[in-house]
């Protein structure tokens, strides 16, 4: 009883509940409410096993589709290390691309493009293969975009021109748009609400910027020790493909939640997830016109008044426009109206997209700054953001660690007054600051805000919502941090162009965008008013509140001991309501004995 491992889920079927026979009066009755009598006729156990589940032991243990400790450390440590490749292709890539501009002939007003392209692949494909993680399930979807993600950095390394490269860069966006809500899901269907889930979720945000620093690291290295730029993209794909075969040989596969016997006993028939065809022909060109039109704004001498830019802006938001009215009357909605029913989660995405915008502006812009106005070399400025990769694994391990003992909502307090601490330091700072004094306290603050956030946002939406909406969450997730990425950056450009038109040079420049930053971060402060998470500590999964909770009144209590609140995910009351009839039952007999 001490160490309740759940098994794969068993329906109790009238036969399996007869199976105890006629032992004990109490579950007698417990075994006659199950079979027909109504929810108000089922009258609360008196026996000792019925209170002595208890959820915060089950948020504890090891999930039941991992063998071992040794399989699920090994899976962990893959999958973190798929998102950190994720950073560190993606935010390595700026650090090499000045070494790009003469081999490959680059114009000045196509620069942006084999950054931005990952962007705007990645963000327009999200939903479409989100939904299809929740119908086969993370594994394939997972490992699949892993590979393909691994092939395309590995050709990158061989572009000779530059069209070559920015396809590359376009697939590699296309992966992403795979492995990261199908990472997130099978993170979310594996672990149970509780303490393990948050340390795991915890480890994955650190992942952020470990990845960072680790890509402009070897950027640095690549361009100035090496000589040689593609040894960027040759290492980022050595390793991604570690992270592969870690992935492919350790990952189980999570089963795709269909209807139960159980459920279907109750008629209550659960939807089975099909693939939303017209939400995707609408959402997909939909991002990808409103995504191209804030990249191309920010690179047009005309900026936004660009004829090319607002009719791509306007195309665009027609196209959600139809893909909002479809998603109302689809079977299956790929975006469905009851998830920003949950409570809170409309201020939680609006405020994730505004912290994560004010981190898009810190990240991108602080390394111009450093190279630009304070004249530092790329190998100098990526070991000037070691800081926020050592801080971000410290403080994101224990944000997992005290989420449990905290209210969520009081973590993102800390976490939104580091988001202005950090942009505010390079806002102030004079033009030739003492690194101790500025940059490394502007770097823990912001590692600070990051990787909380990071941690919350990832376990309150993935705990929220059910096993068959997982890669949804992953989705909306990725989603969210792409649309304040591509915003706000655009927001930073405008500043940072009118200020230039106005004669100021570059340190006024970076200022003005810091300053904005800082105004993003006092209204997502205001947001975060409106958002009360509470502590996440162990309870029963969505999944279980929607089926057990009511048919058995003792489950009301979700955050202690619960009569039956036994699952992964999956893992619900049957099986273990088996084994503990047949617990007592063996207990009585010794008694008697």
């Amino acid at each position: 009883m001490d160490n309740i491992q759940p098994e794969k889920y068993v329906d109790v079927t009238n036969q399996n509940l007869q199976s105890d026979g006629g032992g004990g009066g109490d579950d007698a009755n417990l075994v006659q409410g199950r079979q027909g009598t109504s929810r108000a006729e089922v009258e609360e156990p008196k026996s000792e096993w019925a209170q002595s589940l208890d959820v915060n032991k089950l948020g504890w243990q090891r999930p039941a589709e991992f063998k071992s400790a040794w399989v699920e450390v090994c899976f962990v440590l893959s999958s973190v290390g798929a998102l950190a490749m994720a950073d560190f292709i993606v935010d390595g890539f700026p650090v090499i691309l000045p070494a790009l501009v003469e081999p490959f002939n680059i114009p000045s007003g196509s620069q942006i493009w084999p950054s931005s392209v990952v962007t705007m692949v990645a963000g327009s494909f999200l939903f479409p293969l989100g939904r299809l993680t929740d119908i086969y399930g993370g594994y394939y979807l997972f490992n699949g975009g892993l590979l393909w993600f691994t092939f395309w950095t590995l050709a990158a390394g061989f572009a000779n021109s530059f069209f070559f490269l920015v396809f590359c860069r376009a697939m590699q966006g296309l992966g992403l748009s795979a492995f990261l809500p199908a990472g997130i899901a099978l993170l979310g269907r594996f672990y149970r609400p509780g303490p393990r889930k948050n340390l795991i979720f915890a480890l994955y945000g650190a992942s952020c910027p470990v990845g960072l620093f680790g890509g402009m690291l070897t950027a640095g290295l690549a361009q100035q020790v090496f000589d040689q730029w593609r040894w960027f993209f040759w290492i980022g794909g050595a390793a991604t493909g570690l992270c592969c075969v870690g992935t492919l040989m350790n990952s189980p596969q999570d089963v795709v939640v269909v209807s139960t016997d159980k459920a279907r006993q109750q008629g209550q028939q659960r939807p089975k997830v099909s693939m939303d065809w017209p939400g995707t022909l609408t959402t997909v060109p939909g991002f990808m016109l409103v995504l191209y039109a804030a990249a191309a704004g920010t690179n047009s001498d005309k900026g936004f008044g660009s004829p090319h830019v607002y009719l791509s802006l306007l195309l665009g938001f027609a196209f959600l426009a139809v893909a909002v009215y479809v998603e109302g009357r689809v079977e299956s909605p790929m975006i469905p109206a009851e998830m920003f029913r949950v409570k809170y989660m409309k201020p939680m995405l609006v405020y994730l997209m505004l912290s994560w915008g004010v981190y898009s502006i810190y990240q991108f812009y602080t390394n111009f700054y450093i190279q630009t106005v304070m004249g530092k070399s790329s190998l100098t400025t990526a070991l000037w953001y070691a800081p926020w990769a050592a801080a971000g694994l410290l403080l994101s391990t224990l944000g997992g660690v005290v989420l449990d003992r905290i209210p969520a909502s009081w973590l993102l307090i800390p976490s939104s007054i580091s988001t202005i601490m950090a942009v505010l330091l390079f806002a102030i700072m004079p033009t030739d600051p003492n690194y101790w004094a500025w940059i490394f306290p502007a770097m823990i603050f912001e590692a600070a805000s990051a990787d909380i956030l990071w941690t919350v946002s990832n376990v309150f939406l993935t705990t929220s919502l059910p096993r068959h909406h997982q890669g949804l969450a992953g989705a909306i997730i990725s989603m969210t941090l792409f649309i304040g990425d591509a915003l706000f950056l655009a927001i930073g450009d405008i500043v940072e162009e009118r200020l230039a038109q106005a004669g100021a040079d570059a340190n006024t420049q970076y200022k003005g965008v810091f300053w904005i930053g800082v105004v993003i971060g006092v209204v997502a402060i205001v947001v975060n008013t409106f958002i009360r998470i509470p502590k996440a500590t162990a309870e029963l999964t969505s999944d279980e509140k929607d089926d057990y909770i009511g048919y058995f009144p003792w489950t009301c209590d979700c955050s202690g001991s619960v009569a039956g609140s036994v699952s992964d995910s999956d893992t619900v009351l049957g099986s273990e309501m088996e084994g503990l009839l047949e617990e007592e039952e063996e207990e009585g007999k010794k008694k008697e004995e």
